[in-house]
């Protein structure tokens, strides 16, 4: 199962592909961000914000306390781990998106 699951953009990757670097869990991935993009407006104001990622989308704005509970319940009913593992692995389809190491 592919779930859209939590994450913080940490960074932006290109700004010309509208690729940032979003952290879920500790595990960081470029994802695009064109649904969550604000037309007009630099992609540097999503720094900070977080995002329910979807096959290495931002699908969608929420905030912290919402992303505190979705994280949860994946946690609860056993999901986030497979979505943490596919993310980590690249099993599932991203848009050119390499593993970007967590900073230590």
């Amino acid at each position: 199962m592919c779930l859209g699951i939590p994450g913080r953009i940490v960074a932006i990757v290109d700004e010309d592909a509208m690729l940032a670097t979003v952290d879920v869990s500790g595990v960081r991935r470029a994802v695009d961000v064109v649904c969550v993009a604000t037309p007009g407006r630099p992609l540097a104001d999503l720094v900070g914000a977080w995002v329910v990622v979807h096959v290495g989308f931002a699908m969608s704005l929420i905030d912290e306390e919402e992303a505190a509970a979705t994280l949860r319940v994946l946690a609860e009913i056993g999901e986030a781990e497979a979505e943490l593992e596919a993310i980590r692995t690249g099993s599932v389809d991203l848009p050119s998106s390499p593993v970007i190491p967590a900073a230590t």
